[in-house]
């Protein structure tokens, strides 16, 4: 346990973690951006990664997705340690990551988005028809309802776009998907079909890790609740079995305090 976690008994996942991290820790100059943070995700386990602005959530993500490589610490995945230097590796290895400006092409539909960069695959390249009938299949299997899947993503709603990426983000086939801040900015019917998607996510199997401030959110669609406070870990509840004021105080030190 590292220090500055919060233990609750019972709280460590039923199944073996997929993914995990180990002492992570990541500085940049002066400021220590993480502190021997560690976590777990299991399949079939939505988790929420919360804390105020500068905790370092999207700096673990960052490291995890190989977009920044972390000073110290190991990740491992099916209980084997990896190494992700750049985002090509994380994707190789099966994690996933949907970053909340989306990264859509807006001037292009949806099948174009979703197959963007991976036009040709193992057997050549992929006809229209078929990618047409294969984002057809994706989206009814994740029950995400976009009337033309050939119209502009522009034309489309918030929500709509973040079903798009958080679909594209499935076209490889990965066991871990990260999301970062998924309703930020969306509605409150855009949210409820964004929070419904995630738990499809975890309904097929994927171990998924959602960055939230909302914590009504977070409280609706997640399994656990991890802490980050100045770079540490300060908390892993058992969403159920939790009340907000217990993650409030975890977020902002009171409890540590008390």
């Amino acid at each position: 346990m590292t220090a500055g976690t919060t233990s609750k008994a019972g709280n460590a996942p039923a199944a073996t973690p997929v993914l995990s991290a180990r002492e992570i820790s990541k500085r940049y100059g002066a400021v220590q951006a993480l502190d021997g943070v560690s976590l777990d995700l299991a399949e079939g386990e939505v988790v929420a990664l919360v804390g105020d602005n500068g905790a370092g959530k999207s700096t673990l993500v960052k490291a995890i997705s190989g977009v920044i490589s972390p000073d110290t610490g190991e990740l491992a995945f099916d209980g084997r340690a990896v190494r992700i230097a750049r985002p090509h590796d994380a994707q190789a290895i099966g994690i996933s990551t949907v970053y909340q400006d989306l990264a859509l092409c807006e001037n292009l539909d949806v099948v174009a988005n979703l197959f963007l960069g991976s036009e040709r695959n193992r057997w050549g390249l992929l006809r229209p028809l078929r990618m047409e009938r294969a984002t057809r299949d994706l989206l009814a299997s994740l029950d995400v309802r976009i009337r033309d899947i050939h119209a502009p993503v522009a034309a489309l709603s918030g929500g709509q776009r973040q079903s798009v990426a958080i679909t594209r983000a499935l076209i490889g086939e990965p066991r871990v998907v990260l999301l970062d801040e998924p309703t930020a900015a969306l509605g409150v019917e855009q949210t409820a079909q964004v929070l419904d998607l995630i738990r499809r996510l975890r309904d097929r199997g994927h171990a998924v890790m959602v960055i939230s401030h909302n914590l009504a959110d977070v409280r609706a669609v997640s399994d656990r609740i991890v802490v980050l406070r100045l770079g540490r870990n300060a908390g892993d509840f058992r969403t159920a079995d939790t009340s907000q004021e217990a993650v409030v105080a975890a977020i902002t030190g009171a409890e540590a305090a008390a």
